[in-house]
């Protein structure tokens, strides 16, 4: 290595080294024509002209070539100076003013012997592949997050690291737990999934019989290891940690007032602003000072906080976002979804109500509404995509309210076809309600792979939906020759509907009918989920018939806004239909909204 001069372009050490497999952190992530980068971080933007394996990167991937013939230093770019078959290479064994390579004699013997020992011993073998680091989500909706609390049990850490196994479905950036011990709060956090970073080694330092913890799926601030939950602080009301599923619209100008009184974050949560403010109250107690401030909470909010000798589960006034109640023995447990009391079972009890506040310590259950009443807004998505089947949400089977739909949209949306086939796996309860009220069979003609790490290598050749065909492959002899009524929940941005069409038109479909069992969703929220701008929402900028060009189906249609409130069968009253109206339940929203037009 020592040899070879520092303007040596395959230097591996080189910043304009664009083959590199594994970068060190001196090297600035920006590098424009760093492609090769594995180790980069989050402020790459994914639209670089220069940069065609960049991480992260979804739908475009199979159309940027990784021979990209326009970055300036590719290898293999027809104009570079350094590709040793460019007839004006210096160094090119058929350039006749070719002087040699200097800087690595009594290495190499010739010119044309030291273009090939280059490329063969010091650029890795890998390299000549595209790694990639992708967060294989299809395009959807994503999930909020997922928080679960214990209080009165001798493994209170381990079942929360159960508890949030699953709900790890909610969210799969990052978790934490942090746990008391009666007199002290214990921490961890860490980016990545729930089985890989809380192991038993960091369960065991994890001390006490409560704990709360948080699966996160960021809807607000960054992706960083300052950005995971629990948040815990120590104050004039002690020490207190905190978890939150929602979103808060006001936290931007809250935490502006709180900087200019003094306070220092070290995150960009909104959640953080929470904890500032109950430090801030003059009120006697932490559980006063959360009751305090949290009435002074405009947003969506299912929180839990934990002090040292209590657990405090509180829920927004409009009921937004889901949180349960369960019991395990003498021990009393909260959670996003009630399928996480099934892995350890616990009894679920009942829902936490809109606005309700409860107090769990070694006195029992303390239940109270210390906030304004206000007409309730569940989230119906909540049915639709986010929760697990196998879930009680709002008083009613999650699998049941998307079977219905399946039904309802078949009535609705009939088509003559020979195979009723689900999109994995949130499609598949309504496939089946489909099939039932259709009579038309149902096959399991799409697997999808649920063993995808984030980092792969992609073959040098470009592969057609690469990303899709990781996570979703059909079976053809199911498919071939056949008219295919094809049933997912929800289209976004409509790039993943078009792959997955033309994927099941290869298998040998004759005919492929698109059916979603929810109304074209033409609004982004703003009450807790990750949802793109309305501008990038297919719905919102083309009709239905237009959208069913652009995926490629023969036929599209949607269940109607009436059908899908029937089958999840919740007053419509009470249920938030914004993604699919426009029409939000709060001021706040409705400016935000505006504003994005």
């Amino acid at each position: 290595m020592e040899s070879l001069e520092s303007w040596n372009p395959w230097n591996p050490w080189n910043l304009w080294n664009h083959r590199i497999l594994g970068i060190i952190e001196s090297m600035e992530s920006w590098n424009p024509w760093n492609h090769r980068i594995h180790g980069i971080i989050e402020s790459l933007e994914s639209w670089n002209p220069w940069n065609h394996g960049i991480l992260g990167i979804m739908e475009s991937l199979e159309s940027l070539e990784s021979w990209n013939p326009w970055n300036p230093w590719n290898l293999w770019n027809p104009w570079n100076p350094w590709n040793p078959w460019n007839p004006w290479n210096p160094w090119n064994p058929w350039n006749p003013w070719n002087p040699g390579i200097p800087g690595i004699s009594g290495i190499l013997e010739s010119p044309n012997q030291s273009q090939i020992a280059l490329r063969k011993s010091q650029i890795p073998a890998r390299s000549w592949q595209n790694r990639v680091r992708m967060d294989l989500v299809l395009d959807k909706f994503h999930e909020e997050c997922g928080i679960f609390g214990i209080f009165g049990h001798p493994e209170a850490s381990t079942l929360t690291q159960l508890g949030l196994f699953a709900l790890q479905h909610r969210g799969q950036e990052a978790c934490g737990i942090v746990s008391s011990d009666g007199e002290d709060l214990h921490q961890f956090r860490s980016v990545g999934l729930v089985a890989d970073v809380l192991t038993e080694d960091v369960l065991k330092k994890l001390n006490g019989n409560s704990a709360i913890g948080h699966t996160r799926y960021s809807t607000s601030g960054r992706n960083t290891i300052k950005e995971v939950q629990p948040f815990s602080v120590t104050c004039q009301h002690g020490q207190l940690a905190v978890c939150h599923n929602g979103n808060l619209p006001f936290a931007n100008e809250k935490r502006k007032e709180l900087e200019r009184g003094g306070a220092i974050f070290s995150s960009t949560s909104d959640t953080e602003t929470i904890l500032h403010s109950v430090a801030r109250t003059t009120a006697d107690t932490a559980i006063d000072a959360i009751r305090e401030v949290l009435r002074e909470t405009e947003g969506a909010f299912s929180l839990l906080f934990l002090t040292p000798d209590s657990l405090v589960a509180v829920r927004d006034p409009r009921g937004f976002r889901p949180l349960v109640l369960g019991k395990l023995k003498d021990a009393w447990c909260v959670a996003s979804e009630s399928c996480a009391f099934d892995l350890m079972d616990a009894e679920m009890v009942r829902e936490i109500g809109a606005g309700e506040m409860l107090v769990i310590n070694k006195n029992g259950l303390d239940s109270s509404f210390p906030f304004e009443p206000k007409n309730a807004s569940v989230c119906s998505f909540e049915h639709v995509y986010f929760s697990r089947p196998d879930s009680i949400i709002f008083g009613r089977s999650v699998n049941q309210s998307r079977h219905l739909m399946g039904r309802r949209l078949a009535v609705e949306n009939p088509v003559e076809a020979d195979i009723v086939v689900p999109v994995p796996d949130s499609g598949v309860a309504a496939a089946i309600g489909y099939s039932a009220e259709s009579g038309i069979s149902f096959r399991q003609a799409i697997i999808r792979n649920h063993y995808i790490g984030r980092t792969f290598i992609e073959p040098s050749q470009s592969i057609r939906s690469f990303g899709v065909r990781l996570k979703l492959n059909p079976i053809k002899d199911l498919i071939s020759g056949r008219r295919v009524v094809l049933v997912d929940d929800s289209i976004v941005r409509g790039t993943t509907s078009k792959k997955i069409v033309q994927m099941v038109r290869e298998a040998g479909a004759k005919e492929v009918h698109l059916r979603i069992s929810c109304p074209p969703t033409i609004s982004p929220c703003y009450y807790g989920v990750d949802t793109p701008s309305k501008a990038e929402l297919i719905a919102a900028r083309m009709s239905v018939e237009e959208v069913c060009r652009h995926v490629e189906a023969d036929s599209l249609a949607y269940l109607s806004l009436e059908g899908m409130q029937e089958a999840i069968g919740i007053d419509s009253a009470s249920t938030c239909t914004a993604c699919w109206t426009g029409k939000y339940p709060t001021l706040v929203a409705n400016a935000a909204a505006n504003s994005a037009k």
